[in-house]
């Protein structure tokens, strides 16, 4: 590729094996130190249960965990911010050192509102480099392969986010402070290797314009930072979607298990329908993208729309266990579809120097719909009842229709660009600008989404 034309080979889908073989070394090194990261991501699982070994109260746990849930949407926001103006490489290197230094200081602090303060840093910080990663992973990412890199990126969130309890639950159950000191040597890790293998400064291969829209910046000349991005009137009903999607998606986590105790299942059941999906989001995942990246985004986003809502509808329904297994299996398709998707729009749908605040905006929305959902969510099942599922369906139709107005009108990624034949001309051509290796988008997750990293799912 030179310059910023991409050239698709005939035949290239850009699959799995070789859109990772074909990657640049700051992408692996991204995609490795991004689970290295989530494999030691305990805090969020074990705060609870850490505080109140402390000695502190139920309702005092509760409130820090709901601090931290309000740090990490603040958090998204700043790292987008963070991302622009200092670089990706820098943005990392800030939240993963800040990280380290700050879970250790929770270890010993005695004072509860130090604790919180604390509590909502560590949040904030350990989540800043999130749209670091997804705008360099965007940068270094021909775009008719972005899509499958985002869903290498969820397979790193989801695998990391997946196995941290078991490894913290052993940990914790030698002591916490190892558990801890876990967790700071792990985001050390990933500085390392943002340190060593992420470029200083990272030209973008995808500065060029989407097709449709005009070569300028798509905001206001004289706005900046996240009022540029909420001026992007159609990306604004994106992030409405992104917030309906998470505020649905979340329910299998707050509703679910209440839906199935009052239906008579016990947690077995429970947890053999969650772990149904963990298996199908991991496993499926990347060779269910390999296919989606060839449709539009658009198409994608109202596809993952019409299944979570089809599959949580069926909770509705009593018939007894199959109507759990059938809806879960039906809206985890909608997370492999329609997550790496979802994750991956973002980075491409702004101007090249807001691509993080817009990366950070998305994510900012996703986090948000997961902490405001599980309350609303159980409001309106207290009031409803098992109904609640349908409404919860009727939801997803508004966010179906804010995807698809929100996302603009592209033609498959995967599909090389029509070539033209230059106009003919004395004068010698440009030079070209100088070649950035590439080749191989959650996922970001994400974790995960349509759900629509990781989280960080």
């Amino acid at each position: 590729m030179t310059g910023t034309q991409e050239t698709v080979k005939p035949g290239d889908d850009a699959g799995i094996f070789v859109t990772l073989r074909e990657s640049p070394l700051a992408v692996k090194a991204l995609l490795a130190g991004i689970l290295v990261n989530k494999l030691g991501a305990f805090l969020q699982v074990f705060l609870v249960l850490f505080l109140t070994h402390q000695g502190f109260s139920e309702i005092q746990a509760g409130t820090a965990l709901s601090v931290y849930g309000a740090g990490s949407v603040t958090g998204v926001l700043i790292g987008g911010t963070l991302t622009d103006r200092l670089g990706a490489r820098r943005a990392t290197l800030l939240s993963m050192t800040g990280t380290a230094a700050l879970v250790l200081a929770i270890l010993y602090v005695r004072s509860y509102p130090v604790l919180l303060a604390v509590v909502f840093l560590v949040a904030a910080v350990g989540v800043a480099y999130r749209p670091a990663s997804a705008a360099l992973l965007s940068e270094l990412t021909p775009k008719h392969r972005q899509v499958m890199i985002f869903a290498m990126y969820r397979l790193a969130l989801n695998l990391g986010t997946t196995a941290a309890p078991v490894i913290g639950a052993v940990l914790a159950s030698i002591s916490y402070n190892l558990l801890f000191w876990s967790e700071a040597v792990a985001a050390l890790g990933y500085a390392v290797i943002a340190a060593i293998a992420l470029p200083r400064r990272s030209p973008s291969v995808n500065t060029e314009p989407e097709p449709g829209k005009p070569a300028a910046a798509t905001t206001p000349a004289t706005r900046s930072g996240y009022l540029a991005v909420l001026s992007d009137g159609r990306f604004v009903l994106y992030l409405l979607a992104m917030l309906v999607n998470s505020a649905v998606y979340v329910q299998y986590l707050a509703v679910l298990p209440l839906t199935m105790l009052a239906a008579g299942l016990n947690t077995v059941w429970y947890g053999a329908v969650v772990a149904l999906n963990g298996l199908i989001v991991i496993s499926c995942e990347l060779l269910m993208t390999k296919l989606v990246q060839r449709w539009p985004s658009r198409i994608v986003v109202v596809v993952g729309f019409a299944l979570l809502g089809g599959g949580i509808a069926c909770y509705a329904l009593p018939l007894g266990p199959a109507v759990f297994v059938v809806g879960t299996l039906i809206w985890s398709l909608a997370e492999i579809i329609a997550g790496p998707t979802m994750f991956a729009y973002p980075a491409i749908a702004g101007p090249a120097h807001l691509r993080g605040r817009y990366l950070g905006s998305a994510q900012a929305m996703f986090s948000l719909g997961g902490a405001i959902g599980p309350v609303l969510g159980v409001s309106v099942y207290h009031v409803v009842g098992r109904s609640a599922w349908l409404w919860f369906a009727l939801v997803c139709v508004i966010g179906m229709v804010a995807g698809w107005r929100g996302v603009r009108a592209t033609p498959p990624t995967a599909e090389p660009p029509a070539s033209s034949a230059p106009p003919a001309s004395s004068a010698p051509p440009a030079a070209a600008d100088p070649v950035v290796p590439v080749a191989p988008v959650e996922p970001v997750v994400p974790a995960r989404p349509v759900a629509v990293e990781v989280p960080e799912t």
